[in-house]
């Protein structure tokens, strides 16, 4: 296997600098990743609210790679955000990191007093001139 030099990810550190990316292996036209394991803060209360996110997206160049989007995800610990804006947000920041044709996000928020919240967002990168 070949070394690969990333960027913000190195061996044995814990500290997200920005979602690191890796070239797009040829043929493949749709990722999907998925976690459980995401939490946020409610906004109005300050409770925790825990989330499964699932990013679908179509590569272009690149392709995000996992370990530093866990660490994303981690960021959004102590962040107080509505789950229908965190679907929107992980959207854009995905498309910026690496530029996919498009990215979908959806994020179901855990039952909190009953209520379970899904909320989708779509990012369609603009065409180039």
């Amino acid at each position: 296997m070949t070394e690969r030099h990333f960027h913000y990810l190195k061996p044995h550190d814990d500290t997200f600098n920005g979602l690191d990316i890796f070239p797009a292996p040829s043929g493949v036209t749709v990722v999907r990743m998925a976690s459980d394991e995401v939490t946020a803060l409610c906004p109005v209360t300050g409770q925790p609210d825990w989330y499964a996110v699932t990013i679908a997206y179509r590569p272009d160049q690149s392709c995000i790679e996992s370990k530093s989007l866990k660490l994303y995800f981690q960021t959004f610990r102590d962040t107080g955000i509505f789950g229908e804006a965190f679907a929107a947000r992980i959207a854009r920041d995905v498309m910026e990191a690496c530029a996919p044709h498009w990215v979908r996000t959806m994020v179901v928020q855990k039952p909190r007093g009953g209520i379970t919240i899904t909320a989708c967002a779509k990012v369609v990168r603009e065409a180039r001139a």
